[in-house]
């Protein structure tokens, strides 16, 4: 007999979910269990409702999928994350997925089977989407010198929040964001906050707006 495969939906959009969950409620071996709107509730979803698969989307208030991604994997370990998000750039791929995630999937793809990923994904295999390439072991030198954290705080810097929004966010103080914040504009030679937005986005940690 095969396992239900419990599924928490993260997107911004009620529509984009509430298909998601029709499509997935299709196969009976698979439960959605909860609906989350933003990277925050999603990361306490995940705590309280320890689903098997998190259908994760990119670009959302708050904390974006990325940053939700690394705090599910760190927190709830038993979860597993299949990124879906309207970006193809290789380095969102790349980004996704060294936060964590086993998946990605174009939402656009015409050939798209979410079910399919969705089981792949719970089955502990990674899943990469057509029309996508991910080479293991890739690495960006200039973000390979951030640390994690340097990374989180770069894209919220990017996303325009204050140290003091920041520190809320990740449940720091603000001395310790500076000191982030003086780090992150050192390791890349970077003097201007409106250069590490840029910086942000040429390597696909933030969409442009």
């Amino acid at each position: 007999m095969i396992d239900e495969i419990t599924v928490l939906l993260v997107d911004d959009h009620i529509l984009v979910r509430r298909g998601f969950r029709r499509i997935l409620e299709d196969d009976e071996f698979i439960k959605v269990v909860g609906e989350a709107s933003n990277g925050i509730e999603a990361i306490k979803l995940a705590e309280q409702l320890s689903p098997r698969v998190v259908v994760m989307d990119l670009s959302m208030p708050e904390l974006d999928g990325v940053q939700a991604t690394r705090e599910i994997v760190k927190n709830v370990p038993s979860a597993h994350v299949l990124v879906l998000s309207m970006h193809s750039d290789d380095n969102y791929v790349r980004n996704a997925l060294d936060a964590g995630a086993r998946g990605y999937l174009l939402k656009n793809a015409i050939d798209v089977d979410l079910t399919g990923a969705v089981k792949a994904v719970a089955a502990g295999r990674r899943f990469i989407g057509p029309g996508l390439k991910y080479v293991a072991g890739d690495v960006d030198d200039e973000l390979d010198r951030l640390t994690a954290r340097e990374k989180q705080v770069l894209q919220l810097i990017a996303q325009g929040k204050s140290n003091k929004e920041i520190a809320a966010l990740l449940d720091l103080s603000v001395n310790t964001v500076s000191v982030h914040r003086a780090n992150l504009m050192e390791k890349m030679n970077i003097h201007r906050t409106a250069e590490l937005v840029l910086f942000a986005i040429r390597k696909g940690l933030v969409a442009p707006q």
